[in-house]
């Protein structure tokens, strides 16, 4: 039976180890804390404590997935959670003759660029932030494998217990005040596509079928902002000042081509499909 080792069992790597658990594929998750997931093995340690991990070096998966999140937005939180954690999980796999692939999960942050063409993964990443460098720079630590990699830069994740977008735009209600600065292009994924996505890959690699080095991860539908947050409001029954409509400023606009070629099928392949669904919570409990 195929073993898969996650590391950042959260919000998404929880998601991505439910799922797995579900198709009988045998799961291990690290995590900081100890709480439990179903079906899941769970190791308690941080990716910044090398002595933490060291029960990893037995487990021998397949597949390692490494699906972290910083402890706060600075740099040095990026450096150690990201790069340096990376870089000690790695280093308990050293000596692991089964290990066929890894996958890290990055984000789209590592393109720094504000352009209205379409982005690929053909485009260089230039990061414009300290964030964007940091994963950049951990992403780079694939390259030193001695088996296969995949990145996977997710754009901005929603869902359930992600609900910025909503509660912005519900306090919009007769106020311009709360408007965000600019009308910039923005992307984002369903968590539930992003963990069911994750799978498919891996379903890939333990049927030998051929992955890419990198995908970006977003919906079909990179959208304005305020375009966003009008329909939002607008399932809400919120009237919003209609004279607020700056022109597009910043952001990017990402293509899921290579994420779709695969054969892989969005359940939200765009931002109403998905707000949509949780609307539906988000009113019950307003």
């Amino acid at each position: 039976m195929p073993k898969v080792l996650i590391v950042g069992c959260g919000d998404l790597g929880g998601a991505v180890a439910n799922l797995l658990a579900q198709l009988g594929i045998k799961t291990v998750g690290v995590k900081r804390s100890s709480a439990k997931l179903k079906g899941v093995t769970i190791i308690q340690a941080d990716v910044v404590n090398l002595a933490s991990l060291n029960s990893l070096n037995k487990i021998q998966p397949e597949i390692l997935i490494y699906c972290v999140a910083a402890n706060g937005q600075t740099d040095a939180q990026y450096q150690a959670n990201y790069v340096e954690g990376l870089r000690n999980v790695l280093s308990t796999q050293i000596e692991n003759p089964t290990l066929k692939h890894v996958f890290f999960v990055s984000s789209t942050r590592v393109y720094g660029q504000k352009t209205n063409e379409w982005i690929d993964e053909s485009i260089t990443a230039i990061p414009s932030d300290f964030g964007g460098e940091r994963l950049l720079e951990a992403e780079s630590l694939l390259k030193k494998l001695h088996c296969n990699s995949t990145v996977l830069r997710l754009s901005g994740l929603y869902g359930l217990g992600r609900l910025r977008m909503i509660h912005l735009a519900a306090s919009l209600k007769n106020s311009s005040k709360n408007w965000p600065t600019q009308n910039g292009w923005t992307n984002r994924i369903h968590r539930d596509d992003a963990a069911a996505f994750i799978v498919y890959l891996i379903q890939q690699v333990l049927a030998d079928n051929p992955v890419n080095l990198c995908y970006i991860v977003t919906d079909s539908k990179p959208i304005k902002q305020y375009e966003v947050l009008r329909w939002i409001a607008g399932q809400l029954n919120i009237h919003v000042m209609e004279n607020v409509n700056p022109s597009i400023e910043g952001g990017k606009r990402l293509s899921n081509k290579a994420m779709l070629a695969t054969g892989f099928k969005l359940k939200y392949p765009d931002y109403q499909a998905g707000y949509q669904a949780l609307l539906v919570n988000f009113k019950h409990l307003s």
